[in-house]
């Protein structure tokens, strides 16, 4: 019973962060916005290029894991990934955000990450 919930919760998770990672790739002001911190119109949009990257980047590796890896290496990947929320919700409140964002999509999502973390070395 608890591996299809840990592995339904690892899949969703990856699947929002290849989600999160494409759309700054696509549509970075916009995503920027839904962030927590806007960026500015003729800003350097090389670092919200970064961040899409980089959020693609994890979510493929999170999907190479659960297909191939076991679900001890998938509860490591996740509690490592668990520091990006995290600073994410850092960012937002140190740059002016909405506490609101910060805690209610940044700091939800570590949480979220660190129990599909606990899940997977349940597993």
């Amino acid at each position: 019973m608890l591996t299809p919930i840990a592995y339904g919760l690892a899949i969703v998770l990856v699947v929002l962060v290849l989600f999160i990672g494409l759309r700054f790739l696509l549509a970075p002001q916009a995503s920027a916005t839904g962030y927590g911190v806007p960026a500015k119109e003729n800003g350097d949009s090389a670092y919200l290029t970064i961040k899409g990257l980089r959020d693609f980047t994890y979510g493929v590796l999170g999907a190479v894991l659960l297909a191939f890896a076991s679900a001890h290496a998938v509860g490591w990947y996740m509690l490592v990934v668990a520091i990006l929320p995290l600073g994410d919700t850092l960012i937002v409140l140190r740059h002016g955000g909405s506490k609101a964002v910060a805690f209610g999509v940044h700091f939800a999502t570590a949480v979220a990450v660190l129990i599909s973390a606990a899940l997977m070395f349940a597993v």
